[in-house]
């Protein structure tokens, strides 16, 4: 084969696993088959759910006939939703010092979550220049990817630890001690960490900070399931807003998605938080102003109607009810399904233990699994997950739960 004329260097990169994933599951024709891989909602019956306050805002806003609906927005994006986007995350509503603590906080919409996360590392890359990138181990994938094409070296602390299914947190505070540089940064999952799905406890969150503030690190919350862990906002932003509020004197960010506890998978609704300390909050404006020059070089702006639609709710007292109790149906159903599995497997007598399963938090579970039992599930049994274990709890159902459960039993007691 003789060599392309061109004058690009390429070479293949690895398809994205949950993507590759999901399109295996798509086109396999067994009937039994469970998709355990890709981060959504489902049923029971295993569909999507647009939550009823989505539609039920969706509605109005056909109703209102909006002319100026389809129109660009600012380079920020939508103002008064990133109004709105801030005061949920960082929760100010009857506190003395409210306007100071907004004035901290430089605030423009994203593509997403994952659009949060690429420019604010790219924002720090350019003006901040850390020497590394703290990223736990294991993270979110994309992580890897966001920070490699910005450009700055990373690297991982400990999180997992794999014989107790446990989050280490003493590895990582001794390796953040030892190694992290001043000037750092530290990726952070706000709650429901992906992919183990275990999270500090309030206690240990106040160490981190305290870390974090002493080795002058840099504080990077990735904030992607607020309300949709636990059923509550303000548990979710527990950690996010004691670092803001116990930590004035420390700069952060924040990025921020309504993917998950919206339904706005494909809308792409996200913000992106950057925090002054006290001391440096007069440069807010020249933030948010070096932020849209990236903005304006990349996507000029972020979309419009899924913004729209969590405004819609957010203003409305009524729709924002619904909206919590829409929340508290999927984090109920989750839980529901993290115990459902572990009883099955428990009534099983399966090797090994379990109690990691209703001890995690959120739509993943690291099962423990190995990539041979992983390969055998998707193999024999049709049933797909990450080959590093991880399983989103969302795709288990009361009519699968039982097969899936007999198979992770026969595939261990089988390997062998």
């Amino acid at each position: 084969m003789s060599k392309p004329d061109t004058r690009l260097n390429v070479s293949p990169v690895p398809p994205d696993e949950i993507f590759a994933l999901n399109g295996a599951y798509a086109v396999d024709p067994h009937p039994q088959k469970v998709s355990l891989g890709v981060g959504v909602y489902r049923t029971d019956d295993g569909k999507p759910w647009p939550l009823p306050v989505v539609q039920k805002a969706e509605k109005a806003l056909v109703v209102e006939d909006d002319l100026f609906r389809h129109e660009y927005t600012a380079i920020e994006g939508d103002v008064p939703f990133l109004g709105i986007a801030r005061d949920l995350m960082f929760g100010f509503e009857g506190k003395q010092s409210e306007e100071e603590a907004k004035a901290r906080i430089g605030s423009v919409q994203t593509v997403a979550g994952t659009g949060a996360n690429h420019l604010g590392a790219l924002f720090l890359a350019h003006h901040m220049k850390p020497t590394n990138v703290w990223l736990s181990n294991p993270s979110w994938a994309n992580h890897q990817t966001i920070w490699e094409l910005a450009g700055v070296p990373r690297k991982t602390y400990p999180y997992y630890h794999a014989a107790t299914r446990s989050f280490d947190f003493e590895g990582m505070m001794s390796t953040l001690e030892s190694e992290a540089q001043e000037g750092d940064v530290v990726l952070l999952h706000a709650c429901a960490h992906n992919p183990t799905g275990l999270d500090p406890n309030k206690e240990q969150w106040v160490a981190i900070a305290d870390l974090c503030e002493r080795k002058n690190l840099f504080p990077f919350f990735d904030s992607a399931y607020q309300g949709f862990a636990s059923g509550s906002v303000e548990e979710d932003a527990w950690a996010v807003r004691y670092f803001f509020n116990n930590k004035p004197d420390m700069e952060m960010c924040v990025a921020q998605s309504f993917s998950k506890n919206f339904g706005l998978y494909g809308q792409r609704v996200g913000a992106f938080h950057y925090c002054n300390n006290r001391a440096s909050a007069s440069i807010r404006d020249v933030v948010v102003n070096n932020l849209c020059h990236l903005i304006r070089g990349e996507f000029s702006m972020g979309p419009r109607v899924g913004c729209t639609i969590v405004k819609k709710v957010l203003t409305n007292d009524e729709l924002t009810a619904d909206w919590h109790e829409d929340l508290k149906v999927m984090s109920s159903r989750i839980k529901a399904m993290r115990k459902a599995l572990y009883n099955e497997l428990a009534r099983l007598q399966t090797p090994g233990t379990w109690e990691h399963i209703i001890q995690q938090n959120g739509m993943f579970s690291y099962t423990g699994l190995t990539p041979k039992q992983v390969y055998a599930l998707k193999d024999r049994y049709h049933i797909y997950l990450l080959k590093s274990g991880r399983a989103s709890i969302s795709g288990l159902s009361q009519k699968n739960v039982a097969y899936v459960a007999q198979a992770i039993d026969d595939v261990i007691r089988n390997e062998n």
